[in-house]
């Protein structure tokens, strides 16, 4: 029996001492397990994804330096094949590098196989940094048993549809008895059912069983959720890891099926987390591994009282601890009492420090001296920005004299219509629920509570209607449609047919019924037009934590100053 050390790992883009130690250890327990191979994810070395590190003639020696301490540290578990992703030098025109998979064992490299397929689509830009590896299959023969391998994108492509090439086919009639992948494949909603899908039907199409081994945790904007996962050649999934936490896991294969211990696995589940369950993990794990791997310990959230603040808290709690989140209420002269009693009310079910630092004096001084200097009063949209850049001047204030990592509290329809303020509500350094919609907040928040069983949001400022609070009596209905409304709008604009298919069809189906009207078409269009005038807010704003098929930021490319259609 074969035996496959699976090593979900959370490695670190950079960190090559730290990734080479958490890869040590992974092949060390795969020693003791007595297993033949311990498999890494894709760009494992390096983590996923360098950038423009890759053009960094010192990063590219410290890698090759790195990958000498695995050659090194594999001599010390002598009959342990090492799967290992890293990006490798190669001669001739093109890109001056592959996106490689290298087998070593006891100090030796036995096979090297380099990425065909380079995605370039969504948050994706391989191309740039990477040449296309040869149109051949690689095996190697361990104990009796041929192993093939491929790297994440290549077995993307079985059905045809994206690429002339196909690496599956070739590895198909290579005939191996195993096929490993190894892969960062991101997490958004929909991703983990998509995967197995499309690796499912690639393993029962070609008759071969399928070891597919994911990378786990945040990077950037980034998330990758683990789910690691073994297919048998009737196209079932065997076995699945743990998602959105790292883990090494021995299966055996023999006969073609998988096997945990002796037995067959449990049977994989057959459904995703709850929309909303998987928002939570999700977010949680991104904030979390952003802010260590950024050096933050600790995060402030301005809290206004309402639910995008309150939900951001939350979730920030969960990711540190309660004691290394500080919420900052900021009441200015049009903020309700209830708006700052309800911060009071959230931080208290929350374990939080609450500190009030009012902002009605540092806006009279400003308002003040700019009447004085220029002889004219500040009001209207003016005034109403510089309240909320004077909330954002002290909430940096607070980052920078403490030393704790600001969290913006936009949500995505906000952010699409640019109801926000730059310099302002702007201001921060990762927006945690930045990709979800308003609507999605508050269903987010509702389960929380429900998951705590007991009220960590209050029922206050989840039933409050939801404002901005810089103008007398304001409410967010004033400048937009009803969130059902405006979300139907924008998920059909911004994502379209990356929306899962039921999703899909509803906001379609919606969109079609409200634009039915005179009056339903044009607000379709000025909707269409503020996410268009909108994006220089965008391209200036925080980082966005990734969890729907197309967020802001590297996943949608959209010029500022162009004329849209």
């Amino acid at each position: 029996m074969l035996r496959i050390q699976v090593a979900q790992i959370n490695p670190t883009v950079g960190d090559l001492q730290g990734n080479v130690q958490l890869m040590i250890d992974a092949a060390r327990a795969a020693g003791a397990a007595k297993a033949q191979f311990v498999v890494f994810p894709e760009l494992s070395l390096t983590g996923y994804y360098p950038g423009d590190l890759l053009e960094d003639e010192a990063f590219l020696a410290k890698v090759e330096a790195a990958f000498g301490e695995l050659l090194r540290a594999s001599r010390q578990v002598p009959g342990l094949h090492w799967v290992v992703g890293l990006p490798v030098r190669r001669a001739g025109p093109g890109k001056r590098l592959h996106n490689a998979l290298r087998v070593i064992r006891a100090g030796e490299l036995v096979l090297e196989y380099a990425k065909q397929l380079l995605p370039t689509y969504d948050i994706f830009d391989e191309r740039r940094h990477f040449e296309p590896g040869a149109d051949a299959a690689r095996v190697l023969q361990v104990d009796g048993t041929r192993v093939g391998f491929l790297i994440c994108e290549d077995g993307w492509n079985d059905a045809g549809a994206d690429y002339p090439v196909n690496p599956f086919a070739r590895l198909r009639d290579a005939a191996p008895e195993l096929v490993i992948s190894i892969n960062a494949s991101p997490s958004s909603l929909g991703k983990r059912e998509q995967r197995q899908r499309i690796f499912s039907a690639a393993a029962g199409r070609n008759r071969l069983p399928l070891l597919y081994v994911n990378q786990v945790g945040g990077q950037d904007q980034l998330v990758f959720d683990g789910a690691s996962f073994a297919v048998e050649t009737s196209g079932q999934v065997a076995w699945e890891a743990p998602r959105f936490e790292s883990a090494c896991v021995t299966l055996g294969f023999e006969g073609g099926r998988f096997l945990l211990g002796n037995e067959p696995p449990p049977p994989a589940p057959s459904d995703d987390l709850p929309t909303v369950e998987f928002y939570r993990r999700q977010i949680v794990l991104g904030m979390r591994d952003y802010a260590r791997r950024c050096g933050f310990r600790q995060a402030v959230v301005g809290s206004s009282g309402g639910i995008d603040s309150a939900l951001t808290l939350a979730l920030a709690v969960e990711a540190l601890g309660a004691s290394q989140v500080a919420a900052i209420t900021m009441p200015s002269r049009f903020s309700s009492t209830g708006s700052v009693q309800d911060s009071e009310q959230l931080c208290r079910n929350l374990g939080v420090e609450l500190v009030q630092l009012p902002i009605q004096a540092p806006v009279a001084a400003f308002e003040q001296s700019f009447r004085a200097s220029l002889g004219h009063p500040l009001g209207g949209v003016a005034l109403e920005n510089l309240q909320a850049r004077g909330r954002g001047t002290m909430l940096m204030a607070f980052s920078n004299a403490f030393g704790h990592l600001l969290l913006t509290t936009g949500n995505k329809s906000e952010i699409s219509v640019g109801y926000c303020t730059l310099y302002g509500d702007t201001n921060g350094g990762l927006g945690p629920i930045g990709d979800l919609y308003k609507t999605e907040v508050f269903a987010l928040s509702r389960h929380l509570n429900e998951a705590a069983g007991r009220e960590l949001i209050p029922a206050a400022i989840l039933d409050k209607p939801p404002s901005a609070e810089l103008a007398p009596g304001q409410q967010d209905s004033d400048s937009l449609p009803p969130y059902e409304v405006l979300d139907n709008i924008l998920k059909l604009h911004i994502e379209g047919p990356r929306l899962p298919a039921p999703e899909r069809e509803a906001a379609a189906a919606f969109v079609r019924e409200f634009g039915a009207t005179a009056q339903g078409a044009a607000e379709v269009l000025r909707i269409h037009a503020m996410v268009a005038r909108n994006e220089y807010k965008r391209r200036q704003a925080a980082p966005i934590l990734r969890v729907r098929g197309r967020a802001f930021g590297c996943g949608r490319q959209m010029p500022i100053a162009a004329v849209y259609p």
